[in-house]
């Protein structure tokens, strides 16, 4: 299979034809991100049954160029994980590209690991072992080595065959109605959005603290979360958790108060002073609605009875449909029920079809 690298337009518009001719299209990224906010687009994989596509968008390449490849009407692309390469293109192609057909799900759907690896999946299903060592490469750096162009055409050399073997599997299981629902929610642009009111929720054990100090903390975290976009920097480069937590627990006065902490590195204070202080104001203003404090974050011995219970009626089930349990349902999804949540909400469409019965008689036991 021949590999084509792209580092012009014009050679990416001479590619265009061939590619847009396919009914699917096999697609990867390669980004970094360690020093940035938005993941870095570095290369974007395509192939079809002849050939490998390798575009270096990093080369001067007009990005409507390359999101007139990424977008012909009804083409299917094929990927592996497709959510994190999804939201890495969508700076190019501004809304979610598709339809998709995700790997990772129909192994899932199949009975694999539901986070199972694209060179695993390989290996299982077309007894190919792919060359690992340039998972963790600096796709940046330019030039780019032979040995990291054969790595990276390797990342979907492989997808369409494979596809087509996962179909088969579903098909024979009547099991692609189940895929069908599971790749439209990949459409959602909510799925790919970040709301900074909702950067609390990465903070471990936030519950367990005093109402005052959570909504402190939520205030910074959001707070966070906006600078953190705003400038492309990691949120930890902003502000680090450790400081983010010693802050909302004992709210500084001023400026050289919150310098005085030690968790505040050199001069910080001095350049975010000031926007740190009005988070802590925004924090004093807000209400406490929604905000719940546990003595201990982790759920009473009474719902945990009940989570176990949900769990075990699950496992039985996903042994004899031969799946992994969260496939069907993850640990989150059985508190938010035993909560009080809606089964049918929480576990909608073909799950809710498959195990609500169940789950629902299992919960009405008590």
């Amino acid at each position: 299979m021949s590999i084509v690298p792209i580092t012009t337009g014009t050679a990416l518009d001479a590619a265009a034809g061939g590619l847009a001719a396919l009914p699917r299209l096999a697609l990867d990224t390669e980004f970094m991100r360690e020093r940035t906010y938005y993941a870095e687009l570095a290369l974007v994989q395509l192939a079809g049954r002849d050939g490998v596509v390798l575009v270096d968008p990093l080369a001067g390449i007009d990005r409507a160029r390359l999101a007139a490849v990424l977008g012909v009407p009804g083409q299917q692309k094929v990927l592996h994980a497709a959510r994190q390469d999804v939201e890495v293109l969508l700076p190019v192609t501004d809304t979610p590209i598709g339809p998709i057909f995700d790997t990772q799900i129909a192994a899932g759907l199949l009975g694999y690991a539901p986070q199972i690896g694209y060179g695993e999946l390989v290996l299982k299903e077309l007894g190919i072992a792919l060359e690992k060592g340039h998972a963790r490469t600096d796709w940046i750096r330019r030039p780019l080595s032979a040995a990291q162009l054969e790595y990276a055409a390797d990342d979907v050399r492989w997808l369409l065959p494979l596809a087509e073997r996962l179909e088969a599997g579903l098909a024979a299981k009547g099991r692609l109605a189940w895929l069908a629902e599971d790749l439209a929610a990949l459409a959602d642009p909510g799925l790919y959005r970040t709301d900074p009111a909702l950067a609390w929720q990465r903070l471990k054990g936030i519950e367990a603290l005093p109402v005052a100090e959570q909504r402190r903390l939520r205030a910074l975290a959001a707070w966070r979360e906006e600078r953190a976009m705003r400038r492309n920097l990691p949120r930890g480069w902003v502000l680090h958790d450790d400081a983010a937590r010693a802050i909302a627990r004992r709210p500084p006065a001023d400026v050289a108060a919150l310098q005085a902490l030690e968790v505040m590195p050199p001069g910080a204070a001095d350049k975010m002073g000031a926007e740190i202080l009005g988070a802590l104001q925004v924090a004093a203003a807000a209400a406490d609605d929604g905000i719940v404090q546990r003595q201990d974050a982790r759920p009473d011995a009474a719902e945990r009875e009940r989570v176990r219970r949900l769990g075990d009626r699950l496992k039985e089930i996903a042994t004899e449909l031969a799946l992994a349990p969260e496939v069907l349902a993850t640990q989150k999804d059985l508190r938010r029920i035993v909560q009080g949540e809606a089964l049918a909400e929480v576990l909608p469409g073909w799950r809710q079809a498959t195990v609500g019965a169940a789950l629902g008689a299992e919960l009405a036991r008590g």
